[in-house]
């Protein structure tokens, strides 16, 4: 079983920056996508950004630009940076990590993102 903790959430003012990070712990395959998702009020969770264990990465279209992902397989760790951050950003955002053998699915308990002036 994965252990996930994200942290770096809080408020900040449009056109700010925040950077989110997640580590992983337990027990869990090496082979792996890790990444972050985010579910505002009222609607699906939907991607963000996801790093696989191999190296390859994958953005939620929309958001490319702005947001960029970073994974330290060594450590277990994905950190989201995000800038540029508009009203529409504001959402609980989730650390994910899928095995890619088994597809078993391990989520963090989400950390709140608040963009408001």
């Amino acid at each position: 079983q994965a252990q996930l903790v994200e942290s770096g959430g809080g408020l900040v003012k449009p056109g700010g920056s925040l950077r989110l990070s997640c580590v992983a712990s337990g027990r869990f395959l090496s082979l792996n996508a890790m990444g972050w998702y985010r579910q505002a009020p009222g609607k699906e969770r939907e991607l963000v950004a996801v790093a696989t264990s191999g190296g390859s990465v994958n953005y939620a279209d929309s958001l490319k630009g702005r947001f960029t992902i970073f994974r330290n397989n060594a450590k277990n760790t994905v950190d989201l940076q995000m800038n540029s951050l508009i009203t529409e950003d504001t959402a609980v955002y989730y650390c994910n990590l899928r095995e890619a053998i088994s597809s078993r699915e391990y989520w963090g308990q989400g950390t709140q993102v608040t963009v408001s002036s």
